[in-house]
Order: structure tokens, then sequence, then C-alpha cells
């Protein structure tokens, strides 16, 4: 398990360019081999002590993207800088020393959690793999845990299935910060459950990172989410970041056409306030076979000629804001 602190002055992980291609198979052209463009080029950062919100659509490739960054895929091109190091192309065996500093939280907890196994069994798992500590120092370190996450200690000799949503959930934030991680990767954690309960999982989210100096990616479909837990957030559809920047400026000054939908899609407590909404038409294009040019221009408001043409590149509009559109 790593212990020594990662500079505030460096990202601590950097992607660069990269593409998570699945092939596909075509039962109607087998000599011509398609790929699925899940991840088609896409290009982060996020400092120590930070948190970036990852937004977009269901099927923009939200989630493979958090999956290749934490290595459960291998990534088609493109690099990962973790800590420094480059992690794209190792094997799973030279991965094992940076597990502990990278973990996962996954948005169904009943699916992640092993059914079959007790919650202290659940909760020492890692810590036996990484070999850390006997067995007395290990039930020590469950409680801990069960105690950081808002559960009592008597829910350690018990099972998943046992417990509500909110509640696996936090076992399932107790599991990933056994290890004392430096990034966590959270893949749409609380989108699975009530609303009341959301606002505990994101406080306590909160909390664990200002306690454990904790660095997020924080995944969602939902802007609202997002909102109160981001730093920076970088809006994705289809593959590929269209716009990234500091949260309040995505959210007082939505530049890109699919950020501003996204935005006005965002309901409205009060009833009696109009809002003037420009809802998306369509679905989300296929990532096999894509849209030519910018991918965003069969949906968008703003679409001229050659936006089915050329493809947007990133621009910067102020030292911390860029997005891609052709129509700035």
């Amino acid at each position: 398990m790593s212990t020594e602190p990662f500079s505030g002055t460096v990202p601590l992980l950097e992607v660069c360019d990269l593409k998570m291609h699945f092939p596909v198979k075509n039962g109607l052209l087998p000599g011509k081999r398609q790929y699925n463009r899940a991840v088609d080029g896409v290009s982060l950062s996020i400092m120590p002590g930070q948190t970036l919100g990852l937004v977009g659509e269901s099927g923009c490739g939200k989630s493979t993207l958090g999956r290749t960054i934490a290595r459960l895929y291998r990534p088609s091109a493109g690099t990962i800088r973790f800590c420094g190091e480059d992690i794209s192309t190792r094997s799973q065996r030279q991965l094992r020393p940076l597990r502990p500093d990278l973990q996962m939280i996954f948005q169904d907890p009943m699916e992640s959690l092993n059914s079959r196994q007790t919650v202290a069994d659940i909760l020492a798992e890692p810590l036996i793999i990484h070999r850390h500590g006997d067995n007395s120092a290990r039930r020590r370190r469950v409680a801990q845990l069960l105690d950081l996450v808002g559960l009592p200690a008597a829910s350690a000799s018990r099972y998943p299935f046992e417990f509500s949503g909110g509640q696996r959930q936090r076992i399932s934030i107790a599991r990933a910060i056994a290890l004392n991680p430096k990034l966590i990767i959270c893949d749409e954690p609380v989108s699975a459950l009530d609303v009341s309960i959301q606002s505990q999982i994101l406080n306590l989210l909160v909390d664990l990172q200002r306690e454990l100096q904790l660095s997020y990616l924080f995944i969602a479909h939902d802007l609202a989410v997002v909102k109160h837990i981001a730093d920076n957030i970088a809006v994705m559809y289809l593959g590929k970041v269209v716009e990234r920047g500091p949260g309040s400026d995505i959210y007082q000054r939505p530049q890109h056409p699919y950020t501003q939908s996204l935005m006005a899609a965002i309901p409205v407590a009060d009833p009696r306030r109009r809002v003037n909404r420009q809802p998306l038409s369509g679905d989300v294009p296929s990532a096999i076979t894509p849209p030519s040019g910018c991918a965003f221009h069969p949906r968008c408001p703003q679409a001229s000629a050659h936006c089915s043409v050329k493809v947007p590149a990133a621009q910067v509009i102020n030292p911390h804001h860029s997005l891609a559109c052709l129509n700035l």
C-alpha cells in the first residue's frame, strides 16, 4: 500500500488522446471489420484532492472511460499517466502494486458486492490480497471503515442483501477506501438511489474526500448531482469530450450547444418559474457508425453546413475552459 503523498503541483491523473474501440462482428460484410468507438480520443486531468465530474447522456462512453482509466480494459490507443507513471500498456501483474491507489465505486452495489460474503469478509478481502496487517489488525480496520461510512459495528456479521440500497453503497465506499487510495472512480454511485439517500451519499463522499485527501472522477448523467461535488466538469458526447471547465463556468456560462441542452433539462423546483427549454431531438447516434464531421451536428440547434464535414478541435476560450465547437 502506498503511503507517500503525491505532489499537488502536477496532475494525479493525466489522460491523453485515450481511445477504447471494441471490435464488432459484422454478419453482412464479414470481410470488413467494424469497431464500437466507445471512447474516441479523450484528454483530461485531475489534480490531487480535486473532483472531476464527467457528464453526458447514457451511451456516450462515460462508464467505459472510467473502466479504461482503471485499466479494467486495455486501451486501444492513447496514454494514462497515474501518479506520474504511464500505466496504459502495463500487464495486470505489473498494475497490482498500483491497485491500492486506484479504486472504483460501481453504480449497483448489489451486483458489485458478493452476496455470499459477510460485510467483514468483503472489507477484509482487499487487505488480505495486498497483505495488509494480521487478522487482528484487519478486524480493527473493518470496524474503522464501518465507522467512517456511518454504519454500526454489528453490520460486519451481516450480508449485503440484509441492507437497503443506500447502506449497500456505503459498504461499497468502505471497500473502496480500505487501502487508502489516492483516486476513486465513482461510476454513477447515486443514480440508483432515492433522492433523499443521494444527498446523504454525496455528503459522505465530500466528507471522506476532506478527511482522507481523496481525488474523484465522478461519473453521472445528472448535472444537478455533479454540481454539488465537482470542482471541474467534462461534458462527454459519443466518445469525445465536447466541453471542459470549472464547475462554476459550466453552470453559469455553458458554451457548447450540447452542454446548454443538458443544463436546460435540469428540473426546476419552483413550479411558478418559467424556463425556456430547448429539448434535444433524437437519440445518441451509434458509436459504430458515428455521424461525419461534428458528431453532435444531427441534433444541434445551431448546426451549419460545415458542421457535417469538419471535426471540431478543442479550443481554449479562457485559461481553464475549452470546448470543441465550430460555431464559436
